[in-house]
């Protein structure tokens, strides 16, 4: 097996396992896509990576390589981006509960456009900078109701939802009251995000019907961002439409709406994040033991739950091959479970697999999204390497977690 023309036995004898592996020609070619579709000549357009998906200085690279704004959603995922010299005004700032400190960094560091999520962060916001006596762009945050038939925990625009405010609520108008009695605010439009791995391009529509509707309000043409969330296929019950078709898609959606609508708006922004790195990245591990209850058979990997929490967090499925046995005779039915001292530490349930030996390498693919992001330190697991490859050549990106580094901030 080789990925980007790199064999992936060489890649466990050089950086070692549990280890992260991403595609940068994958991604780039993924970025393209998006970019070369996502254009209208009727308003401006713009391509924001969700960094939360994997943000690391590497991954942040190449997205100011290839052109790309940023999503941040912490003053973390921020601080990485300034580092690689990422230009603050490409950022559009993130989170429904933006501390005192944090809203003073992003405006100290001159982020581009702050996201704003509720009535309170207007409040503080509006007290720093008439302290500040500084300018900054936003776009506020609705929840347009639409509830895209996702998993509950990555629906984010359902009636109840900890994001965003609603349109004409006493909320929502009295931020447009602080808005205008504030000459540092400047107002730019909305941002709506529905949800994650949706399938479904209807309910951007809606979200977007919404959004339209309320430029008429305005007299000025806004900004509207429709966040991300485009689904990705981690095994076959997943059929995601192509990026280039969602871009199209987005766009043409857009263009119609605005002409029945009969309003213009400036621009239209879209978060593209899983949909970015999902499909580029792996996961390496070492098979250890094997094991057989009266009901199960179990292969034991090096890793788990602490590099991959998403099968654990909400069921999340994954397709995996054992690396140089991919087109022997899959005639086990298996559980992949980590080393984590929980029964729930199962990566994956019930797959059809060869036998496997101690010591063979099993892979597991659509890993590029909250895998690194979301891992943990549980058990005092130490953090895997990430590296990066592209064109026969591997880059490490991220260095594997050693003992002293896992208790170096403790006293």
């Amino acid at each position: 097996m080789e990925i980007s023309n790199v064999n992936v036995f060489d890649l466990k004898e050089k950086y070692g396992t549990p280890l992260y592996i991403f595609d940068a020609a994958h991604i780039k070619n993924i970025m393209k896509l998006y970019k070369d579709n996502f254009k209208s000549n009727q308003f401006e357009t713009e391509i924001l990576y969700a960094s939360k998906a994997f943000n690391v200085k590497e991954m942040i690279r190449l997205v100011k390589d290839n052109g790309l704004s940023l999503d941040c959603v912490s003053v973390g995922e921020l601080y990485t981006a300034l580092s690689v010299g990422f230009d603050p005004k490409k950022v559009y700032f993130h989170g429904n509960n933006k501390t005192y400190d944090d809203l003073l960094y992003i405006i100290n560091n001159n982020v581009g456009t702050i996201v704003v999520d509720n009535l309170d962060e207007l409040k503080c916001l509006s007290d720093i900078l008439n302290n500040l006596k500084k300018s900054v762009n936003i776009i506020i945050r609705l929840n347009v109701g639409v509830e895209a038939h996702t998993h509950k925990f990555i629906v984010t625009a359902h009636v109840d939802s900890k994001f965003g405010v609603i349109y004409n609520s006493n909320d929502f108008k009295e931020m447009l009251d602080i808005i205008n009695n504030n000459k540092y605010i400047n107002f730019m439009g909305f941002h709506s995000h529905i949800g994650s791995q949706i399938f479904d391009l209807a309910c951007f529509k809606s979200a977007l019907e919404k959004l339209i509707g309320y430029c008429k309000d305005f007299k000025e043409e806004l900004v509207l961002n429709i966040g991300g969330g485009y689904g990705v296929h981690y095994t076959n019950e997943d059929k995601p439409i192509p990026f280039d078709i969602v871009s199209k898609t987005l766009i043409e959606t857009c263009e119609n709406l605005l002409k029945e609508n009969n309003v213009k708006i400036k621009k239209l922004a879209i978060e593209p994040g899983r949909s970015i790195v999902a499909e580029a990245g792996y996961t390496l591990y070492t098979i250890g033991y094997t094991k057989k209850t009266p009901n199960k058979e179990y292969y034991f990997i090096d890793g788990g739950m602490t590099d991959n929490i998403r099968p654990a967090l909400y069921g999340a499925k994954y397709d995996c091959d054992i690396v140089g046995k991919e087109n022997l005779v899959k005639d086990h039915t298996v559980t992949i479970a980590g080393k984590c001292c929980e029964s729930g530490d199962l990566i994956i349930e019930n797959y059809k697999l060869p036998e496997a030996k101690q010591g063979d390498l099993l892979i597991t693919y659509t890993t590029g999204a909250y895998g690194y992001s979301m891992s943990s330190n549980y058990n005092k697991a130490l953090t895997p390497a990430v590296v990066f490859v592209d064109n026969g050549k591997s880059k490490l990106a991220v260095k594997r977690q050693t003992l002293e580094e896992l208790i170096e901030r403790e006293l």
